[in-house]
């Protein structure tokens, strides 16, 4: 059975995590993905860790699964010949190299362009390729902060938090992914291809949604809540008699129901506390109220009784129970390959459920250069081993 993208080819020029992701997912919807790197291998996530698996990155392992590995020196008329020769016979072309660096080696899209008009050329860089900070490198965490997403992460005591993964490098690939995708298809009406500019900073903002329009419609600079909803109230974490555990009460009757559940209905009755906009009024008032009763049962306790009662809630799991997850394991979220050097691997399955055309690991991450002369092979040209 193909896949969604079976027909299409990407030449994949990125490395470190947005670029790589969004090619990544391409990869496990069916596309052929040829991975570009420095001779040796030139992608920073291969030295970085620990943890490592036979000098096998773990971080690298996250975000290069079905793809084919070449090398090519951009610095050399070899390498340019390479990738021009690559991109005459594919449909997508995804770098993030600073702004500039491809026109300076001869691979800027009008170049690209005039070889193949229906390529698709997706530049990834840290503010796009327009405005004042252009020519500045973007890196996640320095994006995290200027967006605004680190003032309204942590609380008043921690300060301003990041987040515990590279959120804007996903983000930015999923959108670097979603804009490949609508380009193809315009490209079936047009004949023609055209060119993406994705920006982190761009993206990072863009996941502002609801706190970014709060302030656009208030100008009150929101501040960091912690584990707790800006527009939503109780929607945070408590504590329990034996740990933590998140209410998410999305609307009157769920907090009628968790009322109930904490053998509390006047709270229900409350005038303060009757609709949600009066809840986030008075938070500072309810969540006391509603904290003192959840310490007097475990998160076990509680858990069974929102399940019950149709209350959104859920316990704070880590990793080794999250893998341990039956929904998870029933979803195929976490799947085993061989690898040629790292041996046996456990990697994260694709969220992507397609009935059709499912996602399929045809390839594990490549070792550097792994398909170089096959690839040379299939292009008439010489082999550089």
């Amino acid at each position: 059975m193909s896949g969604a993208l079976d027909t299409i080819k990407i030449l994949d020029l990125s490395r470190v995590l947005a670029g790589p992701y969004c090619t990544m997912i391409l990869g496990d919807l069916g596309a052929e993905v040829i991975k570009v790197e420095a001779p040796g291998g030139s992608d920073e996530t291969r030295k970085w860790g620990p943890p490592f698996h036979n000098d096998v990155s773990a971080y690298y392992l996250s975000a290069n699964r079905n793809k084919k590995a070449i090398f090519a020196d951009l610095k050399t008329d070899e390498g340019i010949g390479i990738i021009k020769t690559l991109v005459s016979e594919s449909d997508v072309i995804v770098h993030n190299f600073k702004t500039g660096t491809m026109e300076r080696f001869g691979l800027g899209y009008d170049t690209l362009f005039e070889l193949n008009p229906r390529i698709v050329y997706c530049s990834i860089t840290g503010f796009g390729e327009t405005g004042p900070n252009r020519y500045m490198p973007g890196y996640d965490f320095v994006i995290q902060a200027m967006s605004g997403l680190m003032s309204i992460t942590g609380t008043k005591e921690s300060g301003p938090q990041k987040f515990g993964v590279a959120i804007v490098d996903v983000l930015t690939g999923l959108y670097a992914c979603i804009g490949i995708q609508a380009a193809l298809l315009e490209r079936v009406r047009s004949g023609v291809g055209q060119k993406l500019d994705i920006s982190l900073y761009d993206s990072a903002v863009s996941s502002l949604v609801n706190v970014g329009s709060n302030y656009l419609m208030s100008e009150e600079i929101p501040t960091a809540l912690g584990n707790a909803h800006a527009n939503i109230v109780p929607y945070q974490t408590f504590q329990t008699k034996d740990g933590e555990m998140v209410i998410a009460v999305g609307n009157d009757n769920q907090f009628k129901a968790l009322c109930h559940v904490l053998s509390t209905p006047n709270l229900a009755m409350d005038e303060r506390f009757k609709t949600n906009p009066k809840r986030v009024q008075h938070r500072e008032e309810l969540i006391p109220l509603l904290q003192l009763v959840f310490l007097t049962k475990s998160t076990a306790y509680w858990q069974g009784m929102c399940r019950n009662n149709n209350i959104p809630s859920g316990p704070i799991q880590n990793l080794e129970e999250v893998i341990k997850d039956v929904q998870l394991q029933s979803r195929d979220m976490f799947i085993t390959r061989e690898h040629p050097t790292a041996g046996t691997i456990r990697m994260i399955g694709s969220p992507l459920k397609l009935s059709r055309t499912p996602i399929k690991i045809n390839y594990h991450p490549p070792d550097p250069g792994e398909h170089h002369d096959e690839i040379m092979d299939r292009l008439g040209l010489y082999k550089n081993k």
